[in-house]
């Protein structure tokens, strides 16, 4: 019975940390799909692009869906998201595919999540219940940041789309200084809240 119990543990254990497991699954596929990018093979960087996509969704949807949000979570699953897209951004710009003022505007936003980030939880006491949620609008310009990684990959296959380039850029811009603005609005908030209680 006691066994019984212990192996019941144990595999909740391991399923609860299923969420972080495809967050890092995500970190780690980063490696091939920049090395597939440099080499050109833009069909497996979609199929390994996409993959990254399923476990992005899937990771939110098994931790919301068995409630297996976690302060750990919180962190890792958009530090993920910030390696792949950020690596895929600048090996983009690298083989000459994106645009240097894109990705400037792309790194700049990084750096303010960070910022945003450490003065929350710096401002904050340290607690498991504890999560950093992303809004809507960041949520909106991750789905429109992959969305144009496979737009342009595609577009590498499929000549025709080339001719879209500068609207799918401007979209991706707008939606990424309006996230970094909500983001910045975010660290000031926090910072004006913490320096009025003291």
């Amino acid at each position: 019975m006691a066994s019984d119990k212990r192996l019941e543990i144990n595999m909740f254990m391991g399923f609860s940390m299923l969420p972080n497991a495809l967050s890092i699954l995500r970190i780690i596929l980063t490696v091939p799909i920049v090395i597939a990018l440099l080499k050109e093979q833009y069909f497996l960087v979609m199929v390994l692009f996409f993959s990254a996509g399923v476990t992005d969704a899937l990771d939110g949807w098994f931790a919301k869906q068995f409630s297996l949000q976690s302060r750990l979570g919180s962190i890792l699953d958009p530090m993920a998201d910030k390696i792949l897209l950020t690596c895929t951004f600048i090996t983009l710009y690298w083989v000459e595919i994106l645009p240097l003022w894109l990705l400037l505007l792309i790194f700049f936003r990084v750096l303010i999540i960070v910022a945003a980030t450490v003065g929350y939880f710096l401002g904050q006491e340290a607690s498991e219940n504890e999560r950093l949620q992303p809004s809507w609008i960041s949520k909106l310009n991750t789905v429109l940041q992959i969305i144009l990684v496979l737009f342009v990959v595609l577009a590498q296959l499929q000549e025709g789309f080339i001719e879209w380039f500068e609207i799918a850029f401007i979209i991706v811009a707008t939606s990424t200084a309006l996230s970094g603005a909500d983001y910045m609005w975010l660290w000031i908030r926090q910072f004006v809240l913490q320096e009025t209680k003291k």
